[in-house]
């Protein structure tokens, strides 16, 4: 066992003026978790600190914060694999404060809707209840991406999301993909004409940090480069580029 010192960032935008950090020292084993340390604190230290968690096995995402400067789930980083003996806890980056470490992630789950994640298809009406069979392959085209947990770590990650309120995030842009490559999904226009936007696919810089932080190996900033892709080809044509080439000439 060795003890470490917890630091968890404290604010209250309804009452408080200004943040501050409160300081625990807590022991902890070679398998505690940081969200086990934030539990232990919380039931024996201070029962006030506001916090998200439900699975405490990485499915969810509901715990996801900013450990010494780095998106991360609580229930997936052990106090060991820190290195560290002082761990900094903060909310998740680029989303609104709650209370302490409790995001709010409407704005986020907004911007996932707004990409219509669900397939879209006219023809299930008239198919007698049949299946839509897919072949293994077809499947392979969007199956990484469909491991999303929306657990916003990737949008915390993001430096365009920092600076760009209207860009829509990695998590909403490579789930659009995943419904834009599902062989079941008829509504490929409608789609692209969500992202094909000064603030949607274009305007991510590909910093990859995203990619970097998600605990899924999702990968979204393949996603939205698989996207981009998708609109400069297939003969679909973009309105951004073309706005871009008639602008050069």
């Amino acid at each position: 066992m060795k003890r470490v010192r917890i630091r968890v960032f404290r604010y209250n935008p309804a009452h408080d003026s200004s943040a501050r950090y409160d300081e625990f020292e807590v022991e902890a084993e070679r398998w505690t978790t940081v969200l086990d340390a934030l539990l232990y604190i919380k039931a024996h230290r201070d029962h006030s600190i506001a916090l998200r968690y439900s699975c405490r096995m990485a499915s969810c995402g509901s715990c996801g914060m900013m450990i010494n400067g780095i998106p991360r789930l609580a229930c997936y980083t052990k106090v060991y694999e820190l290195e560290s003996d002082v761990i900094t806890c903060r909310p998740l980056a680029n989303f609104p404060i709650i209370r302490d470490l409790a995001a709010d992630f409407g704005a986020f789950f907004a911007k996932h809707k707004s990409m219509k994640p669900y397939i879209i298809n006219d023809s299930v009406d008239s198919i007698d209840g049949k299946e839509f069979i897919q072949k293994p392959e077809e499947v392979d085209k969007y199956l990484q991406f469909s491991y999303c947990i929306k657990c916003g770590l990737c949008y915390a990650a993001c430096p365009t999301v920092a600076t760009d309120k209207r860009f829509p995030g990695p998590q909403a842009l490579a789930q659009m993909y995943r419904y834009l490559i599902d062989s079941r999904d008829a509504a490929t226009d409608e789609r692209l004409k969500v992202v094909d936007d000064r603030h949607g696919v274009w305007r991510c810089h590909f910093a990859g940090s995203c990619s970097m932080v998600c605990p899924k190996g999702v990968d979204p900033a393949l996603g939205i480069q698989l996207l981009r892709a998708y609109l400069l080809g297939m003969n679909r044509g973009s309105k951004v580029v073309a706005e871009l080439y008639s602008n050069k000439k």
